[in-house]
């Protein structure tokens, strides 16, 4: 029999593969940020993610085309985890350091997790909220005494609120509607539609390049980063998790993401990580342990 937690032995490689990748991005985001326009940025990121992913979705001959209602409802989650998460997160992590910026930024099962629980009556078990909570101290210790330096950029850090609740709000929508398509066109129309609200935008608002070649060698190498591996490569794969798993266990899985954001801008920096730094780790190996660990197995039915 299967447990009742039981989770899909590829959901592992998925969490390990977004926390890497995904946590190694926020630096490189913080770095591209200081030669482009945030606008402008997202636009190359979304454009790259959208149309690489259309040329994957052709070279694994997965359908490209979707029904109307279908792209509706991709419209609204891609509102959502681009469009909103785009303009909170480009020009919020222009106002803070990345490794703060990334704290806030992933306390969106926050919201998350309850919002799973009401809409899509998932169960709010112990060991889920364990993980929460576990999850959400770690990030807390992380953050310490950095609470006054983000006071001191309030509104950076309201943005950057702003792009946990987006988050959040599209991962229930993916998971809601359920939109019968392969990960990969799904991931392709969001970043499409994304770019269809977003291009408009930054050619109203802003000035600069679109593309990163002539910037120097760490913001060209940034943007090329985040266009590749975390609009194309990590979009795919977080929605693949999606599918593949509970909204809740989706959002509190990838806590580890700012873990590595932070250690990775620690290394970029050349600085040694604090006690409070371990203690947030083994919190969150707690918290993706409560949600992934197998538990014991429900009796078999008569």
């Amino acid at each position: 029999m299967k447990s009742q937690h039981s989770i899909p032995a590829a959901v592992y490689w998925l969490v390990i593969a977004l926390a890497v990748l995904w946590g190694v991005s926020w630096p490189l985001m913080k770095l591209a940020l200081v030669e482009m326009q945030p606008l402008r940025f997202r636009v190359f990121c979304v454009g790259v993610g959208g149309f690489g992913l259309l040329g994957v979705c052709w070279a694994m001959r997965a359908p490209l085309a979707v029904s109307r209602d279908a792209f509706l409802k991709i419209a609204g989650v891609a509102l959502f985890s681009a469009v909103g998460w785009s303009l909170c997160m480009a020009y919020g992590l222009r106002m803070m350091e990345s490794s703060r910026a990334v704290i806030i930024a992933y306390m969106f099962p926050v919201w998350s997790v309850p919002l799973s629980a009401w809409l899509l009556r998932e169960p709010l078990t112990s060991r889920r909220m364990l993980g929460l909570v576990a999850g959400l101290v770690g990030l807390a210790l992380l953050m310490g005494d950095e609470i006054y330096a983000v006071g001191r950029s309030p509104l950076g850090a309201l943005l950057m609120f702003g792009t946990a609740t987006c988050w959040a709000v599209s991962t229930i929508l993916a998971k809601m509607w359920s939109v019968k398509v392969p990960a990969s066109t799904f991931a392709a129309w969001v970043n499409l539609c994304a770019l269809l609200l977003l291009l408009p935008l930054s050619l109203w608002l802003e000035e600069g390049p679109f593309l990163p070649f002539g910037l120097s060698t760490g913001p060209m190498l940034g943007a090329l980063y985040a266009a590749v591996v975390a609009s194309l490569i990590c979009q795919w794969i977080w929605f693949r998790l999606i599918a593949v798993t509970t909204a809740s266990v989706a959002s509190i899985s990838i806590l580890s993401v700012p873990i590595v954001g932070v250690f990775s801008g620690l290394a970029l920096l050349a600085e040694q990580p604090k006690l409070t730094d371990m203690l947030a780790l083994l919190l969150v190996v707690v918290a993706l342990a409560s949600v992934m660990l197998p538990g014991k197995s429900l009796p078999a039915k008569s």
